[in-house]
Formats: C-alpha cells, structure tokens, sequence
C-alpha cells in the first residue's frame, strides 16, 4: 500500500506547528514557512511512512502487540476502531507523563488496580 503524496496534501498532512514552536530536530522535514505555519515536506514524509508501514508489519508478523496512541480529536474514534478490529491496545485519552518510559511501574499500578 503505497502512500501517495497527492493523498497527504489532500488531508492536510502538509500543515506543520507554528513556527514559534518548533523543534529544531525536524528541520530536515520542513519544506518551508508560510503565514508563520511551517509546511512539511510531503516527499519525506510518505518515505517515512512507508519504512513505518514496513516496521510495523514485521512487528506484527511476529505476533508482537503494537499500541496505538491518538489522543487528538479527529484521530480518536479512527484508532480506537482499527485498533479494536485487529485486537491491539490503543490510548485515545491523554495519558500519564513517562507512561513508555516507566512502563514497568505503570503495569504494576494497573495491575494493582484490576486487582
């Protein structure tokens, strides 16, 4: 399933933050700035898509879970019905800071409150 670019401009992917805050490790990305909006580099960003798309199915293949986090408006009811039809956790909510990085203490606490 190849990520057409014409797809992403269409959706509006090419609209980035505003210029005041971004971060500089995304420079490569930017295309350019217009009305104080960076505008993403469409070209790099339906490459980056597909070398997801292509982690992603191996992750899967090995029958690893994948979490699907969306926690913006328009994304929120999407994720939350794929990720139920092909049985994998999502967060559509917002979530606690660290939740990845200190997700050994997080499943403990889980547990303890299922319990």
């Amino acid at each position: 399933m190849a990520v057409e670019v014409k797809e992403l401009l269409e959706a509006g992917v090419h609209f980035g933050h505003l210029t005041r805050k971004w971060d500089p490790n995304m420079a490569p990305y930017v295309y350019m700035e217009r009305n104080g909006i960076h505008i993403i580099n469409l070209y790099k960003t339906a490459a980056k898509i597909e070398e997801a798309n292509a982690a992603l199915a191996k992750i899967a293949a090995s029958g690893r879970k994948i979490l699907f986090v969306a926690t913006k408006k328009q994304a929120k009811d999407i994720v939350a019905e794929k990720a139920s039809a092909i049985n994998m956790p999502y967060i559509t909510e917002r979530w606690p800071g660290g939740m990845l990085t200190n997700f050994v203490t997080i499943r403990k606490a889980v547990k303890k409150m299922a319990s």
